[in-house]
């Protein structure tokens, strides 16, 4: 069954379903017959508020942490499962494989601390291993007078101290931030970003990082980014174990749970990279709107970063130094262009096409 799709966004212009209350693409509201409900109204006040924003980026983070946790300990619990299994140690007058498992709640245990600690790591570290991840080199302002320049001018915009700078020597055009708070955060871009662009499109684009600072963006960000590699970290052995166990496969008490072991860890190898990718979809479109916003607030100026995006958008270079676990992280995701058709579960950013028409109907103040 087909959808009107006649309610245009007043804002991106996206089409939307007739009876849709926000774009599907940008998150605006969509007015019907002049009226808003004060529920509606107070709904968009919040997904344009820039401190209820900050808010709700940390509060997503701790959900997020939770989420992981309680995933961990469940595929903790299957593997110890199939497992004891696997090995034949199994009660007395078992009956079925349904039992509680000790060795599985060992293994969700193992998992959860592991993950606890994992965590800790992300939210000590994380920064840094995003960096090492992506291959920036830290620059000076005597190495890049003029990025130092931009980037001190934004900071003191927003406030904050100013931002460790990095460059990622490649062609491609791109550009991130990374961090746990503004004042432990820092920005990289690519070689080819700081040779392509002019000084007030590079505004833009730092412009729009220092958002992700400023509405702690990063943190989260971050923290899916090094969360994930657990995740494909736990796929791989998993995948391992699968290998392995198949070499040895025996008969014997156990034989009757080595069929359901192997379809296990298959479904625990696929689950996990399918989770990490789940994950890094939660990372909100609409918090790359409210960077572009924030970067049009701090440079009072929104042609700069609208020609920057127009430069990404044309840019057919590839990105070595991206991977999945950070491509979301970036401006711009540096393995595909998205358009209206993109579907948001699989999107990892909104349209080029759908900023660029945003910023250019906002003001410079």
């Amino acid at each position: 069954m087909k959808h009107s799709l006649d309610n245009h966004c007043p804002e991106c212009n996206a089409a939307n379903r007739l009876h849709a209350r926000f774009c599907t693409q940008c998150g605006a509201l969509l007015k019907k017959n002049g009226q808003d409900s004060p529920r509606v109204r107070h709904k968009l006040l919040r997904r344009t508020d820039f401190m209820a924003a900050a808010r709700a980026n940390r509060t997503a983070t701790r959900r997020l942490i939770t989420l992981l946790m309680m995933i961990l300990a469940i595929l903790g619990y299957l593997l110890g499962w199939s497992l004891q299994l696997l090995m034949g140690v199994l009660p007395d007058n078992l009956q079925s494989i349904w039992f509680l498992s000790h060795w599985g709640v060992w293994g969700a245990l193992g998992l959860f601390v592991f993950g606890a600690v994992w965590s800790w790591v992300a939210f000590s570290q994380g920064d840094r291993i995003v960096l090492r991840l992506t291959g920036a080199r830290e620059v000076s302002a005597d190495d890049e007078p003029v990025f130092h320049n931009v980037v001190e001018e934004m900071a003191i915009a927003a406030g904050i101290s100013r931002p460790r700078l990095f460059v990622i020597e490649t062609g491609a055009l791109n550009a991130f931030a990374t961090g746990m708070n503004p004042a432990r955060s820092a920005i990289g871009v690519t070689r080819g970003l700081l040779e392509s662009l002019n000084r007030e499109e590079l505004q833009g684009v730092v412009g729009h990082e220092m958002g992700h600072i400023v509405n702690w963006d990063i943190r989260y960000a971050t923290a899916v980014g090094v969360i994930v590699g657990l995740i494909a970290l736990v796929s791989d052995g998993a995948l391992r174990s699968l290998y392995f166990s198949g070499k040895s496969r025996n008969s014997g008490k156990g034989g009757s749970g080595v069929a359901f072991l192997m379809l296990a860890l298959i479904a625990f190898a696929a689950l996990a990279p399918l989770f990490a990718f789940l994950v890094q979809m939660a990372v909100s479109r609409q918090r790359e709107f409210l960077a572009d916003a924030t970067s049009v607030r701090l440079t009072r100026h929104p042609e700069g970063l609208i020609a920057a995006l127009q430069k990404l958008a044309a840019s057919t270079e590839s990105f070595k130094g991206a991977n999945r676990a950070t491509q979301h992280m970036f401006i711009v995701n540096p393995f595909r262009n998205f358009t209206e058709r993109t579907s948001r579960m699989t999107a990892t950013h909104p349209p080029l096409a759908l900023r660029i028409n945003r910023l250019s109907n906002l003001g410079g103040d």
